[in-house]
């Protein structure tokens, strides 16, 4: 699965949490730049959107939402922390990924 995280400056923690999820490829726009932030398109490869609610204006917020629900893409908002995120993760993906993994019986997320 591909997700683009939009919004935040570091997201190790963040990384981390989402590829022990199932995720294995993730696309960071930190949107710092509000002018070029809303010109961006989402790739065509992404299967889900998270935004950090934290760092993104209101504007950002709702033209990302209006495009991913274009595409009918899952959309994850959180605050940019880590536990926060996981829970609403599971909570849109309805742990769909966490099935998949290998590792699951082993897994401390669960």
């Amino acid at each position: 699965m591909s997700v683009l995280v939009i919004g935040g400056d570091k997201i190790s923690s963040i990384e981390s949490i989402l590829k022990s999820l199932g995720v294995l490829s993730i696309v960071h726009w930190d949107a710092r730049k509000k002018a070029s932030t809303c010109k961006k398109i989402i790739p065509i490869d992404i299967e889900c959107v998270v935004m950090l609610t934290s760092f993104l204006n209101h504007n950002a917020m709702k033209y990302f939402r209006n495009e991913a629900k274009k595409r009918e893409l899952p959309i994850v908002c959180s605050k940019n922390n880590s536990s926060c995120l996981y829970n609403e993760y599971i909570k849109i993906m309805k742990n769909q990924n966490c099935f998949e993994c290998d590792k699951y019986a082993k897994c401390n997320y669960k």
